[in-house]
């Protein structure tokens, strides 16, 4: 097999690109593809040494890497250039445009799906709220986003198969795509995140200040809580509404690299997460430390935590994003015995290691079949 695997954009290392350092490592004669490429030279690791062919996007004028998302209507006409001809098999690792790639009736296309476009679906409205564009600008940013459903519905029919990132995500595409799917769970660098030291009796949390993430929530729900101690670790658009609801009790230590984030799971009593989230990576890396999971209990969580019903909880869930649905369930997480080692039996279950086999294991299986369906 000739393979190629597409990607959206190389800006900074995050879960989608975790995924792409995992796949070069199952195919690594493989041709990669990005619509742009800024990574910076730090985080390029992750590549292996691998050379990234890139779109025209990637020479247009004044792009770079903080305003590459305003170039969000000329993405479909990029990737739809990249040149797929001479593969057998394209991977595209997708959260917005890379499915689209065009091949032909002679090559697999497997899409690996993180979520459809959250903006020009479900997410609309809190999408046009969040970043102020209301008046002339708003009535056009909608009539855009009118086009780009219609082009997104067609370029998820052009994959022959569709792999989700959890369950939530194959509900999506049901919905969306009116496709199913397969669910394969992102992998989980279950060999850097493990557990070291004793805790320490404070909560601890960590994302990008965005709307969706609800860090307000929680910064909300600890300072009605003086008694209890949290951390935060992050930075982003939503700092200055979040910065006056941080309570006296309420350690905001900004951005920190990797290392510092992995010392506080491993320390911390529990990591709170109240996003509803496509998947949601940090509470498996949290659980690979031995912390258990406070998170809302829809989207993602529902994968990649155990409840409190189950026989071996690795976390507990709350019901709604609301501060006294956090708090109740903080007190029910302190009369409860949820043990490190439960949490880091159900991380591993996500390794790096069991998404390779997955993966290529899938990957062959369907090249075959597709072999002898197309003699």
């Amino acid at each position: 097999m000739k393979i190629a695997i597409v990607h959206e954009w190389f800006t900074t290392l995050g879960g989608s690109e975790k995924v792409i350092e995992q796949l070069l490592k199952v195919f690594p004669e493989a041709d990669l593809f990005s619509l742009v490429d800024f990574l910076p030279a730090s985080e390029r690791g992750m590549l292996g040494g691998k050379q990234v062919q890139t779109s025209f996007l990637q020479k247009a004028p004044f792009i770079n890497r903080k305003n590459y998302r305003s170039y969000l209507p000329f993405m479909p006409m990029a990737v739809e250039q990249l040149d797929m001809s001479p593969y057998n098999v394209i991977i595209s690792n997708c959260h917005a445009v890379s499915k689209a790639v065009i091949s032909g009736p002679d090559q697999l296309h497997i899409a690996y799906i993180h979520t459809p476009l959250r903006y020009a679906w479900d997410m609309q409205n809190a999408y046009l709220e969040n970043s102020g564009m209301r008046g002339l600008k708003g009535a056009a940013a909608r009539l855009l986003l009118h086009y780009i459903r219609i082009w997104d519905v067609t370029a998820a029919n052009r994959a022959d198969i569709l792999l989700a990132n959890s369950r939530f995500i194959a509900r999506r595409i049901r919905k969306v795509y009116r496709r199913e799917s397969r669910v394969l769970f992102p992998p989980v660098d279950t060999d850097y995140y493990t557990p070291e030291g004793p805790r320490e009796d404070y909560y601890f949390t960590a994302s990008r200040f965005v709307p969706y993430k609800r860090i307000d929530l929680i910064a909300q729900a600890f300072r009605e809580m003086p008694d209890k101690k949290l951390v935060i670790i992050g930075d982003g658009p939503e700092l200055a509404r979040i910065q006056p609801l941080l309570g006296a009790n309420v350690s905001w230590l900004g951005y920190q690299p990797g290392a510092v984030l992995r010392e506080h799971l491993r320390r911390c009593k529990a990591f709170i997460f109240a996003a509803r989230e496509d998947f949601g990576i940090m509470p498996l890396e949290a659980q690979a430390c031995g912390a258990p999971v406070i998170a809302f209990g829809e989207g993602g969580s529902l994968d990649t935590v155990r409840g409190q019903s189950d026989p071996a909880p690795s976390g507990v869930f709350f019901g709604e994003q609301s501060s006294a649905s956090l708090k109740g369930a903080v007190a029910e997480f302190e009369n409860l015995h949820i043990s490190a080692e439960d949490c880091r039996s159900h991380a591993l279950k996500f390794s790096n290691q069991r998404f390779q086999q997955e993966f290529e294991r899938l990957v062959s299986s369907a090249w075959e079949d597709f072999r002898r369906e197309s003699r």
